[in-house]
């Protein structure tokens, strides 16, 4: 490994790179709208003209995301597109730097991006106009700020901590379902610092959990100020509490059966996959379907219960955090009022699994040796067997797809 690529931001940089390029290679196709871009890409148009409210069971950032992309590179394919595609990128990089800081060192760092880089429910989400790319990239950058805020100068401490704070407000401005995270981030703060004053030095608990909750609350709000500017129905001091209290309403709204619904316990074993697009399209039949990598999705579930079997055992922190993390973002789907569940749902905790999966192969190095390279590699077989259903890549005519079902819930 050349010099320059031995320190964790030259190799950082270098990876989120490698992710934009294969994130934005070929992503106007199809050419047309797919999945819930339907709902999404009017949606942003409807923002971007400021027009009225439009897709109100959502809050607005991720949406404004979208139509900033149409106003940078245009109403098609591209534009639409393009920044899932950064956040995508984000994503690759903030696991890198979240798991670096954590163990200080680059090898696992290397090794949870590649898998993350790989896992397929990152390729498909970046490569679609949805809300779950940008809210997964806001948690994870906004953990990875709080984390690195740990250490340093009392003034870096909080500017860090508050960085935290406004990236995870900005995820909950995306989907509602990121706003855990900022109990989650309370949560870890009390249970790392306990004993251990070292840990974010000068910033107490009263101060920091006031500046937590505080900071992402009022950073959420102030990306309703586009809506006060609507040419129809644009909301008001007076409105904009009770529009929270709509939102939640069209959110907990009983809905009919889907055929892809699937309930939150079935999730973690890839059983029942999403295909956003499965049609001749383009000069040519083509599909995406929205599944893990089954390497990490299985693999990373051997390893959160390693993890978790460490941290009981010995108390092992690193583990610990790492299986806690996936634990707690699995654990909250039975408490999430909502009348039916799918497995672009399971996005963000399916992203945990890579750290967890590089945290146990580093925590046992020492017996399992070189088995981090044997996943690697067989996660990047898989990506590269799986390619041609997760790009759209044109496949040989409608019943191409059954090359890759392995199991009969996938069809």
């Amino acid at each position: 490994m050349p010099q320059f690529l031995r320190r964790p931001l030259p190799l950082a940089l270098l990876i989120a790179g490698l992710a934009e390029l294969l994130f934005a290679w070929r992503v106007t196709i199809p050419s047309k709208p797919y999945f819930d871009e339907v709902h999404y890409v009017p949606a942003a148009r409807t923002l971007l003209a400021l027009a009225h409210p439009a897709n109100i069971e959502h809050p607005l950032l991720a949406k404004e995301l979208i139509a900033l992309g149409i106003w940078l590179f245009g109403d098609d394919p591209l534009g639409w597109r393009m920044l899932s595609t950064l956040a995508g990128s984000a994503v690759v990089a903030g696991v890198f730097a979240l798991v670096w800081l954590g163990t200080r060192r680059l090898r696992p760092a290397l090794v949870a991006s590649v898998l993350t880089l790989v896992n397929f429910t990152v390729f498909v989400q970046a490569r679609i106009a949805m809300l779950d790319g940008f809210m997964a990239a806001f948690v994870i950058l906004g953990a990875t700020s709080l984390l690195w805020s740990m250490h340093g100068a009392p003034g870096q401490v909080r500017r860090r901590w508050c960085l935290g704070a406004v990236l995870l407000g900005l995820a909950t401005a995306c989907k509602w379902t990121a706003a855990p995270y900022v109990a989650f981030a309370a949560l870890a703060y009390l249970l790392l610092r306990r004993g251990r004053p070292d840990r974010w030095p000068g910033l107490g608990p009263v101060m920091a959990l006031a500046l937590l909750g505080g900071v992402s609350v009022a950073t959420y709000f102030l990306t309703f100020i586009p809506a006060f500017f609507y040419a129809q129905e644009p909301l008001t001091l007076a409105t904009l509490l009770p529009f929270q209290w709509t939102m939640f309403q069209q959110q907990t709204q009983v809905l009919p059966a889907h055929t892809y619904q699937s309930a939150w316990y079935t999730w973690p074993f890839d059983w029942r996959p999403i295909w956003y697009l499965y049609e001749p399209v383009d000069g040519a039949q083509r599909g995406v379907l929205l599944l893990g990598n089954p390497a990490v999705m299985w693999g990373g579930l051997v390893a959160v219960l390693a993890c978790a079997g460490a941290w009981l055992r010995t108390r092992a922190i690193r583990p610990g955090a790492a299986a806690g993390l996936w634990i707690a973002s699995i654990a909250i789907w039975p408490l999430i009022p909502k009348s039916l569940g799918f497995f672009y749902y399971y996005y963000l905790p399916s992203i945990w699994l890579a750290v967890v999966l590089a945290v146990a192969l580093d925590h046992w190095r020492a017996r399992l040796r070189y088995w981090d390279e044997v996943v690697v590699m067989l996660a990047v077989g898989l990506f590269l067997h799986f390619y041609p259903i997760l790009s759209a890549a044109p496949l040989a005519g409608p019943g191409a797809f059954a090359r890759w079902i392995w199991l009969d819930s996938w069809a």
